[in-house]
């Protein structure tokens, strides 16, 4: 006889006998969702490659075709596409057509040659192509990021405190073009009329953004109301450079950028509007900013904060469909770069709640929080004084 005790957090069920010990059905499970959490694990790593080289771009405008078609089409090297398409094959990103004639006895040149056609699979094209916000491939090239520092995060874990931006330097990149591609969707025609700016926007009035990050929000705002006046602010040296080198590729003259940490704003009422896209989480005292963003304001001013949108409580984010997703980024990542400076440590899933609650104690008297459809990882916070 077996009994069955559900955790009411997680959901999962343990199932023993009676003495006690776990069935050998239970045990085989859980060694099997082990092994799933390999393969996908691998399978992340090889799809943010595929991201990476352009691999999934190029096959989603191919018919079926071999690997050497691929590669040609890619302009990559044959050997390391066959064998990626052989974990794409395995995780079921690709269907894969071996040949008509499989050889009997191998040799090293039959096998180069006897790859078959692969194509992708129509129903994940969406999902690992194109420069929308549908295009998940790039995402998960924070899995490999976070392996890249595991073994240092490990370290943390024993010692405490964390590690600098510095010592990530891929990140701003990939953030980049993850965010890129949601503002370039939905910046202008979307996310600006949630805090009720347009109009004010297109007569001309003086807009900060903090943390701008390589300053692409920036310049999509600046180019979009050119009667406007915007300034970008972040203490990365890099993101600044990236941002000015942008504004004078699209000859703006109505943007500009200075290295500061945000902790450090010292302006007095001289913004009309200030943005924050998911930077408040990972500063290092995030009160303070969000206190200086008070300040900066001028009184008839508006604060649009964007960050993660999930729940300050664990127990709400179990059924969350990219929660692990979240407290993994946050151990390698957001939460560890505020430690290092012995910073709150508030990490990316701080919660809406939480967020709130800090906007309001920073001094704005209306905080609404808002949802838009095309970014369900986000929430919308619209603050006036």
């Amino acid at each position: 006889m077996t009994t069955t005790d559900t955790d009411l957090h997680t959901g999962a069920a343990e199932t023993t006998h009676d003495d006690g010990l776990l069935t050998e059905s239970a045990v085989e499970a859980g060694a099997a969702r082990l092994l799933g959490i390999l393969n996908d694990s691998s399978a992340a790593v090889l799809a943010g490659v595929g991201h990476q080289t352009g691999l999934f771009d190029v096959m989603a405008g191919l018919p079926a075709a071999t690997s050497e078609q691929i590669a040609d089409a890619a302009g990559l090297n044959e050997r390391y596409v066959r064998e990626w398409l052989g974990g794409m094959v395995t995780a079921r990103f690709v269907h894969y057509r071996p040949p008509q004639n499989q050889p009997t006895q191998y040799q090293p040149t039959q096998y180069q040659h006897a790859a078959g056609t692969y194509r992708l699979d129509p129903a994940l094209a969406p999902s690992v192509s194109g420069p929308g916000v549908d295009n998940l491939a790039r995402m998960l090239q924070y899995v490999t990021l976070m392996g890249e520092v595991a073994g240092r995060i490990a370290q943390k874990f024993r010692t405490g405190g964390g590690l600098g931006y510095e010592d990530y330097p891929d990140f701003m990149d990939i953030q980049a073009g993850d965010s890129g591609s949601v503002h370039d969707a939905s910046l202008v025609s979307a996310i600006l009329p949630l805090a009720g700016c347009v109009d004010r926007l297109r007569a001309g009035i003086d807009v900060a953004d903090i943390g701008c990050g390589a300053g692409h929000a920036v310049n999509l705002m600046a180019g979009a109301f050119p009667a406007s006046r915007f300034t970008g602010y972040d203490f990365s040296e890099d993101a600044v450079l990236a941002g000015r080198a942008e504004a004078r590729r699209l000859g703006l003259g109505n943007a500009r950028f200075e290295i500061l940490d945000a902790a450090a704003l010292d302006v007095v009422e001289g913004f009309d509007l200030i943005t924050v896209f998911d930077a408040i989480h990972d500063q290092a005292r995030p009160a303070k900013v969000l206190q200086n963003i008070h300040e900066a304001l001028r009184p008839d001013g508006t604060f649009l904060m964007v960050d993660i949108k999930a729940s300050s409580n664990l127990a709400d984010n179990v059924e969350l469909p990219w929660g692990t997703f979240l407290y993994a980024i946050s151990t390698f990542h957001c939460m560890s770069v505020s430690l290092a400076q012995d910073g709150e440590g508030l990490g990316t899933v701080w919660g809406v709640q939480l967020a709130e609650s800090m906007v309001r104690a920073a001094g704005f008297g209306t905080v609404e929080v808002k949802e838009l459809g095309e970014d369900p990882f986000n929430a919308y916070f619209v603050a006036r004084k």
